[in-house]
């Protein structure tokens, strides 16, 4: 009887805990870039734009994770079997504090980049106002 009673009581709370998860907004965590080369993605996000890695549960030398946000990542995964075009209304977008200094950073790295208004080339980064977007043309 007692062990029912135990029972029944964690299925009460596992009920109020999903009722309450259920009635509050989704919160974005994270978005997932699949590569065909990790090294080649990894170091992009680290080197050019300087994102810290965090941990990743799997240890499988197939995923590197970079921090993007106070409660945001970024998870870079191997095995994608070719790059593949996306239009350029698919883009992940960064704000910087400095545009002119980032655009520094990304001439000494030999990183190309444009505009919105036609002006990209095959840039990996295109740049409007202080926001960066991170263009499908990139070969990770």
């Amino acid at each position: 009887m007692i062990r029912l009673l135990k029972f029944t009581g964690i299925l009460m709370l596992l009920g109020v805990s999903l009722q309450s998860q259920a009635q509050s907004k989704p919160q974005f965590n994270h978005l997932t870039v699949f590569v065909t080369d990790l090294s080649r993605g990894a170091e992009f996000y680290k080197k050019v734009m300087l994102l810290d890695t965090i941990p990743e549960p799997f240890h499988d030398h197939r995923h590197v994770w970079f921090k993007i946000g106070e409660h945001s990542q970024l998870h870079v995964v191997s095995g994608a079997k070719e790059d593949i075009p996306h239009d350029v209304n698919i883009h992940l977008a960064f704000t910087v504090a400095s545009l002119p200094d980032f655009m520094k950073h990304l001439d000494q790295m030999g990183v190309k980049y444009g505009n919105f208004q036609g002006e990209t080339g095959n840039a990996a980064i295109v740049i409007a106002e202080t926001r960066l977007s991170l263009q499908p043309k990139l070969r990770l």
